[in-house]
Parts: structure tokens; sequence; C-alpha cells
């Protein structure tokens, strides 16, 4: 039985056609080196850019949570001077001049030192009445991170309580 010539033909060049698609589509199911690189080069991006975010709000919260520690010192300082009376702000000595305290000492750290300094002077007014005021000034300052802070709280005491002095 001999074979048609057509039929031949159409058979070789199907089998031709199955062959030429199916290394087209070997090409096309892998990824160039470019792409692969590019791929790596967007999900380093991506990664450094969610370390950095991680970072900045970590250091956000710590800053935070130093300047409220912070203003609770100076609170509860000048809340103390408020107790005393108009002998025991005037008496040198009395009031000590600076103060240190620790926050979120642990195990391993000793934490962030603050360091105050109370300073009592005149209030620096030209009325009549500027010898029953003082200014109490509160100076805190610590190192974190490197980087010295510094915040100050400053208010008058008076001899008689400030309602006597405002009008």
């Amino acid at each position: 039985m001999s074979q048609n010539p057509m039929a031949t033909f159409l058979l070789k060049d199907t089998n031709m056609n199955i062959k030429a698609a199916i290394k087209a589509k070997m090409r096309q199911a892998g990824f160039s080196l470019s792409e692969s690189l590019f791929g790596v080069a967007v999900m380093g991006v991506v990664f450094v850019s969610l370390y950095s975010g991680m970072a900045t709000g970590f250091h956000s919260i710590r800053d935070s949570q130093e300047n409220l520690r912070a203003t609770q010192i100076l609170l509860e300082k000048f809340e103390t001077v408020r107790l005393y009376n108009w002998e025991q702000i005037n008496t040198p000595g009395f009031i000590p001049t600076t103060f240190t305290t620790t926050y979120a000492p642990t195990e391993n750290s000793k934490g962030i030192t603050y360091t105050g300094r109370v300073v009592i002077g005149q209030p620096g007014i030209t009325e009549v009445y500027n010898t029953d005021m003082r200014n109490v000034t509160i100076i805190l300052t610590w190192n974190s991170g490197g980087l010295n802070h510094t915040r100050t709280f400053a208010s008058f005491v008076a001899k008689y309580g400030i309602q006597n002095y405002v009008y």
C-alpha cells in the first residue's frame, strides 16, 4: 500500500508546526535573566523601604516615650515645688538644685538617665509686687541615641498665691 504524497507532506508539516509551537511555548514559559534581575531589584527596594519605615516608626515611638517621661518628670518636680511654703522656697539649699532619675531600666541596661536643675530666681518684672514672686525654672537634659535632649519648664511662684496677682 502506497502512501499519498500529499498526506505525507501534511503529516510532516503538522509535526513541524507542533514542534515549533512547543519550542515557542518553552521560550515564553521561563523568565529571562534581565526579568529576574529586575524582579530581585524591585523586591530589594520593597524590603529596604519596609525596614526603613519600621525603623523610623520605632524611633518615633521611642522619642515620644522619652518626651512624655520628660514632661512627667518636669510636672512632678514642679508640683513638689508648689507644695513648699514661701520661706522654704526662699531658703537656700532647702530645694535641691540638681536631681537625676532613670527611665525604663532593664536587666541589661541602666535605661535613660534624666538630669535636672532647679533654678529659683527673681521674676524679672517691674511691678511693685516683684519681691513677692519667684521665677522657678526646671531644666531637664538626657542623652538618647547619641543626641542630647533638653526640656525646660518655667513658672512663677507667689508669696500669697498667684490668684492675688491676676486681675
